[in-house]
């Protein structure tokens, strides 16, 4: 039994501080998916908490096969999907509040999101689990539902066009 099941059992109980306890756990991981996703701090807060409203509805019919940010995650990144389908236009505001790792300078930060703005959104989506939410590649597979080869495929090609967009930002 892992930490997260008896997490979950205490929940389901009526037990208010693990419910505490596991949205203090997993909120600050949903949140910077989200805001990775979503530029604007205001949004990306809105959908992390909609995240765990949605996890708390269903808590009832949750069934624990593995860890639970995995189904945070899909849940995150369906309402980050439905929240570009209501906007036509993607919003290219600042950077995250907190630093994306310790990157040293300021002007790679902004290189590296301006590429990741520029990448695919099957290689986003792939780019942001595995680089900066740092989940396996199994996980990730099994998150968005396609094939390990395919997932280490988009992560290689990932790379490859993140080289060459800041290769590009760092000639101009």
């Amino acid at each position: 039994m892992d930490a997260d099941f008896l997490l979950l059992h205490r929940m389901r109980n009526g037990d208010d501080q693990a419910i505490e306890d596991f949205v203090r756990k997993y909120y600050p991981r949903v949140l910077r998916y989200c805001h990775l996703h979503i530029k604007d701090t205001g949004y990306a807060e809105d959908l992390t908490q909609e995240t765990f409203a949605r996890f708390f509805r269903t808590l009832s019919q949750y069934q624990h096969y593995g860890k639970v940010a995995n189904y945070l995650y899909v849940i995150a990144g369906n309402l980050c999907r439905d929240y570009y389908k209501k906007s036509a236009e993607i919003p290219m505001e600042c950077l995250p509040e907190q630093p994306i790792y310790q990157m040293e300078s300021l002007n790679l930060r902004l290189d590296v999101h301006r590429a990741l703005e520029q990448l695919p959104p099957e290689l986003k989506e792939v780019t942001i689990l595995f680089f900066f939410q740092e989940l396996k590649q199994k996980e990730i597979a099994r998150i968005l539902g396609i094939s390990l080869p395919l997932v280490k495929y988009r992560i290689r090609r990932a790379k490859e066009l993140l080289e060459q967009l800041i290769g590009k930002e760092d000639a101009t």
